[in-house]
């Protein structure tokens, strides 16, 4: 079925097919078929059915990882390949967090420490690839666990408010700072951070299961927010393990959100150890308010 699949979208753009391919690289032509392999041939051949220890080992659900996030790169990719490094500063910000909000936020924090960027470009940035990093968690949710969704976006939606209007009224007043150079992610087409990521959320869905079983739902809390301190996707896709109903959708949404804040407190922290002084400072601002807005709305959603 896949194989078909592949075989019929191949033969049906097979008019434009050679204006796409024109200009990429040996290498990208082949990982653009790796791809359409992965996501195309093999997660349909996969079954959706627990195994392993705990029944903690869903093959569908981790491979998904794999092709969600080589999806993610190869988006991230493209739009840098169309927009180019003249869009600016903003644009590889948007771009580049769509495989690393943390790359991104190490890179300009660095680039303002070098003095290759301006403060208020800088800050625009880390704010609008931190806004990304919110959406994308929201829509990894929406897909693979959607029990958790409205409960995230009530704590996700102020933090991504608060770090769009600081991003604007940065922008506002930053100088025009002409071509930005590319935020460094590596290569988006590489499968291995892919690979590396299912396998561990197959080690970490195995210690959510455990968790759950030994602790109740606060272990699970637990292990997705120390989760979160290296890698939010992981812990979104992890919880997307768990069996329907084990958890509920509050208790999973204050589960996802808390990864993703202490993700966000640390990009702060590192944004201000790449640039030491106020200019890290200021830069770190709209990380550590965002936080802020969420943590005031669960304060806020918890009292009432």
């Amino acid at each position: 079925m896949g194989a078909s699949v592949a075989v019929t979208l191949l033969l049906s753009m097979r008019e434009t097919l050679p204006g796409w391919l024109k200009g990429l690289t040996l290498a990208e032509v082949q990982s653009v078929g790796r791809f359409a392999l992965l996501s195309a041939v093999i997660l349909p051949l996969l079954p959706d059915a627990n195994y392993g220890p705990l029944d903690a080992w869903n093959p569908r659900r981790i491979w998904m990882v794999v092709v969600l996030v080589s999806g993610f790169s190869l988006l991230g990719y493209v739009a840098a390949r169309k927009l180019g490094t003249k869009a600016g500063l903003l644009a590889t910000a948007f771009t580049g967090a769509l495989v690393s909000s943390t790359a991104v936020t190490v890179s300009l924090a660095r680039r303002l420490r070098e003095g290759s960027a301006d403060q208020a470009s800088v800050t625009a940035g880390i704010a609008l690839a931190s806004t990304v990093m919110f959406f994308r968690v929201t829509i990894l949710t929406a897909i693979l666990a959607p029990f958790a969704l409205l409960p995230l976006i009530r704590l996700m939606f102020p933090a991504a408010l608060v770090a769009l209007v600081l991003a604007a009224i940065s922008l506002r007043s930053a100088r025009d700072s002409g071509d930005a150079g590319d935020v460094r992610i590596g290569n988006p087409f590489d499968l291995l951070p892919a690979l590396a990521l299912a396998a561990l959320v197959a080690v970490l869905a195995l210690a959510v299961r455990w968790a759950q079983q030994e602790y109740g739902n606060a272990g699970i809390a637990v292990l997705l927010a120390l989760t979160g301190f290296a890698d939010v996707d992981a812990a979104v896709l992890s919880l997307s393990t768990l069996a329907p109903g084990s958890i509920s959708g509050n208790e999973a949404g204050i589960a996802l959100a808390a990864p993703v804040l202490l993700n966000t407190l640390l990009k702060g922290v590192l944004a201000i150890i790449a640039c030491p002084g106020w200019g890290g400072v200021k830069a770190a601002r709209p990380l550590i308010a965002s936080v802020a807005a969420a943590g005031a709305t669960m304060l806020w959603l918890h009292a009432f």
